[in-house]
């Protein structure tokens, strides 16, 4: 249980800074092509840290699971 209220907020604190992060650069007074490259950049940024929150989560569900099968 306690693994899946962690996924839910690891979701819901990357959509959250995703939609700060957007709709920040798109109401800065910046010229199109460099507010383009800045989102790319973040794009790429949130990427990763997604990659690496998915592999703790991974992690922590298989440990849950292996706990769970131990006690069985």
């Amino acid at each position: 249980m306690a693994e899946r209220d962690s996924g839910s907020f690891v979701v819901g604190f990357v959509i959250g800074a995703v939609t700060g992060v957007v709709l920040g650069l798109l109401f800065a007074p910046r010229p199109g092509e460099e507010t383009r490259e800045i989102l790319k950049e973040k794009a790429r940024d949130i990427k990763e840290r997604v990659t690496e929150a998915a592999k703790k989560v991974r992690g922590s569900v298989a440990e849950a699971a292996k706990r769970a099968q131990e006690k069985v």
